[in-house]
């Protein structure tokens, strides 16, 4: 998974990055490898552009998305993961969405 926030310069360097996973595929042909949208930020216009700016690359875009939330940091402090301390909470919804 290839993590890019919805910023100009994540989606910039993003062909890096597939670069790099195009060289290593010489070596591991079974190599899969997903864009995944990380610290969105709900009904801004760039978190709605970022998985249509990564589509240029021919790259899959994961359909869960993970939102910026606290509770990431919060849990992350704690040594906890968000399972743990909201596991009916949004953000554990939000991790375990499987589905477009």
């Amino acid at each position: 998974m290839i993590p890019v926030q919805p910023s100009p310069y994540d989606i910039w360097a993003a062909q890096e990055v597939i670069d790099l996973i195009k060289e290593a595929i010489i070596f591991k042909d079974k190599l899969k490898y997903t864009f995944v949208v990380n610290r969105k930020i709900k009904n801004t216009a760039i978190g709605g552009d970022v998985t249509e700016a990564l589509s240029q690359y021919e790259t899959k875009v994961f359909c869960s998305v993970v939102s910026q939330r606290v509770i990431y940091a919060e849990t992350a402090a704690s040594g906890n993961v968000v399972f743990e301390s909201d596991p009916d909470g949004i953000s554990s919804k939000e991790i375990s969405k499987n589905s477009c």
